[in-house]
């Protein structure tokens, strides 16, 4: 199973444990909108403890810090209608809530050395002289993420509870849960910023070459062509190379491929024949940055390696009702069905491997399985590829 899996699975299978504990706690709930009589007793408290595991989750996703700490505390508190809760790191006291800064939060890091240590949940006396102290006991358990004890959720109470011990214990893996997506979300950064890389490395030195050389020639032939050609080398480059955002519009995504292709036609003259029909109502669509790009590179590689001396490449973009289809088809050379099979698979050479794998896996990566890439070739027939985008994705915005 894969981690993504193996979180998914431990959230699912938390889910009941966390509800059971709103249910034995029994707190008092009521409807956000201020009604009363919204269902069962029973329903009132899943509705209020999913309500406030929502609220504490944003933060934890960003990792567990001084920050989120103190944003979640209070949340997490809630969850288990405590007197006090304290959420800490290896070593210190990140955040206290509860009874106003209580002498117990500079004591608590000492206590927490068995947990720490073994990962087991631990129960301790807090000490108080008086009889009426509101947090003479605290259970502690243990927040694990990538196998490790990263810190403590450590609940006060004013008597021992085994129900406040079990439900500490599972907030605290939910914390944990919280923290594992924290660490796929960086994870998937920063794959999306190593394939990025990896395909601006696919931009050939040649090409570099070939562009500027294509441009020198016009210097005095056609120095306003030069000019403007110049002018498409310094936009496609800046466009490839920017450092900000990995989504990108349609329209800009189109706009870099048209300098590409300028530059392109500047090389090899009326060899290449570049057809474009564009809706323009499907501009705005979001897709992955440099994702139409390396598909159109090629397009152009292929229509024009070996004996090949002409070569028509078409470029559609249309309005499919809730997505953008855009169909990228040269009448080149071709491939054997069963290299490209590899070439999706990551087998195929470097060259074409990238290209076409990287953009096929992060389409599947970022709208689902069912937007891959759809590629029509034989060995001198051509190839035509077919990218479908939703025009709306939760999370998928351009900068």
């Amino acid at each position: 199973m894969t981690a993504t899996g193996t979180v998914t699975a431990t959230l699912l299978a938390l889910c009941p444990i966390l509800l059971g504990a709103g249910f034995l706690l029994g707190r008092r709930t009521a409807h956000p909108t201020g009604r009363s009589d919204v269902g069962t007793p029973v329903e009132r408290a899943t509705f209020e403890t999913l309500h406030t595991a929502s609220l504490a989750a944003p933060a934890l996703r960003a990792g567990l810090t001084e920050d989120t700490a103190r944003k979640s505390a209070r949340r997490l508190r809630s969850l288990l209608g405590t007197e006090a809760l304290a959420l800490t790191n290896r070593s210190t006291v990140l955040a206290w809530d509860g009874t106003s800064e209580h002498p117990h939060a500079k004591h608590v890091m000492p206590q927490l050395e068995p947990l720490l240590a073994g990962g087991r949940t631990v129960a301790f006396d807090c000490g108080c002289d008086t009889l009426d102290c509101p947090l003479r006991w605290a259970v502690a358990a243990p927040v694990v993420a990538d196998g490790r004890v990263r810190g403590a959720v450590v609940a006060y109470a004013p008597r021992e509870s085994a129900v406040l011990a079990r439900a500490t214990d599972e907030v605290a893996r939910w914390v944990s849960v919280q923290l594992e997506l924290a660490e796929l979300d960086r994870s998937r950064t920063r794959l999306i910023e190593a394939e990025i890389k990896a395909l601006r490395a696919q931009i050939s030195p040649h090409f570099i070459f070939n562009s500027l050389a294509a441009i020198a020639s016009f210097v005095r032939t056609d120095p306003e062509r030069a000019r403007e050609l110049l002018l498409e080398f310094a936009d496609f480059t800046r466009y490839s190379f920017r450092r900000h955002g990995e989504f990108t519009t349609l329209a800009d995504e189109l706009h870099s491929i048209d300098q590409y292709l300028a530059l392109v036609r500047a090389r090899f003259g009326d060899r290449l024949t570049v057809t474009l029909r564009i809706a323009p109502e499907v501009l705005p669509v979001t897709l992955p940055f440099l994702c139409l790009q390396p598909l159109v590179e090629n397009a152009v590689k292929h229509g024009l390696e070996g004996t090949v001396t002409r070569s028509r490449i078409s470029i559609g973009a249309t309005d499919a009702g809730a997505e953008a289809e855009v169909v990228i088809e040269d009448d080149g050379v071709g491939m054997d069905p069963d290299r490209l099979r590899a070439i999706l698979r990551g087998e195929g050479d470097r060259s074409t491997g990238i290209g076409l794998s990287n953009v096929d896996e992060r389409l599947r990566q970022v709208f689902g399985d069912a937007y891959g890439l759809v590629i029509e070739t034989a060995e001198g027939a051509g190839t035509k590829i077919t990218v479908r985008i939703p025009k709306y994705r939760a999370g998928v915005y351009a900068p």
